[in-house]
């Protein structure tokens, strides 16, 4: 029995769709391909009005939910995607916060209680693809590393996909682009890449073009207006915006099916 071309991209919080994985979701949208958006918790310990930070007086972990709810919906709708689905855990917080403690925060809850529930997801769905972090979260933030354990206990529990991969940024790649912006005069305000930042460039498997989708992704961006002051891309230049999201990188970690080892589309091996 065919099954409809679906890709489940599996993302811990509103706003993480964007940046890794909004080229992906808007092109095979646009194909016409089945596109589903798993955000595993609602945001609470993002930015509150004016910047106001978790833990801070003002801070109302509920509004901001709300809020950032609303902006992953508008988000989604710039994407193209075609089913959301809100698994609605507590926000842990960043690597050290007082948030990582609290027994409601998705990094706590047992993984093979939220894998069953997107387990399910799995089941509805039936992706061929999915889309999540590798084992560190791509930069070690607790709750990346929750939505990539429940990814690959679903998918081990299911046996449904039919390939699963990590989503990359190439580390030479996020150099140059970092020194195009220096050299542009761009102020940087002392920040710099830690020397290990990113995936090794040998390590990336697949690179999908999603340049006519920039624009896309700009404005999925922008939707997230509550968290603009932790945006970085949305301050650079637009000749460094494009370069940033022009390609999309990822390494295959599950593939049940003969593919290529260099691949510029997930579903290489997968149409007709």
């Amino acid at each position: 029995m065919n099954r409809e071309l679906t890709v489940m991209a599996v993302h811990a919080h509103p706003d993480d769709e964007v940046i890794g994985t909004g080229g992906i979701l808007a092109r095979y949208a646009e194909e016409g391909i089945r596109t589903v958006l798993v955000t595993c918790t609602n945001g609470e310990q993002g930015d509150g009005p004016g910047g106001v930070k978790p833990g801070e007086p003002g801070h109302d972990d509920d509004a901001v939910a709300e809020r950032r709810l609303a902006e992953l919906r508008e988000s989604a709708t710039h994407l193209g995607v075609t089913h959301l689905e809100l698994l609605g855990y507590r926000d842990s917080g960043m690597d050290g916060w007082t948030g990582n403690a609290h027994p409601e925060a998705f990094a706590n809850v047992p993984v093979e209680r939220a894998a069953a529930r997107l387990a399910e997801l799995m089941e509805r769905y039936r992706p061929q693809v999915v889309v999540t972090y590798d084992e560190i979260g791509g930069y070690g933030h607790p709750d990346h590393i929750q939505a990539h354990r429940i990814a690959m206990a679903a998918t081990e529990s299911t046996g449904i996909p039919d390939k699963l991969y990590y989503t990359a940024t190439p580390r030479e790649r996020i150099r140059q682009m970092f020194d195009f912006m220096r050299s542009s005069g761009m102020d940087m305000n002392g920040f710099d890449l830690p020397e290990d930042f990113g995936t090794p460039d040998e390590l990336i498997t697949a690179t999908v073009d999603v340049s006519p989708y920039v624009e896309h992704k700009i404005k999925a961006l922008r939707a997230h207006e509550s968290q603009g002051e932790n945006i970085f891309l949305l301050r650079m230049p637009a000749e460094a915006q494009h370069q940033a999201f022009a390609a999309e990188f990822f390494v295959r970690r599950i593939s049940r099916l003969a593919a290529p080892d260099r691949e510029d589309d997930l579903f290489a091996g997968l149409r007709g």
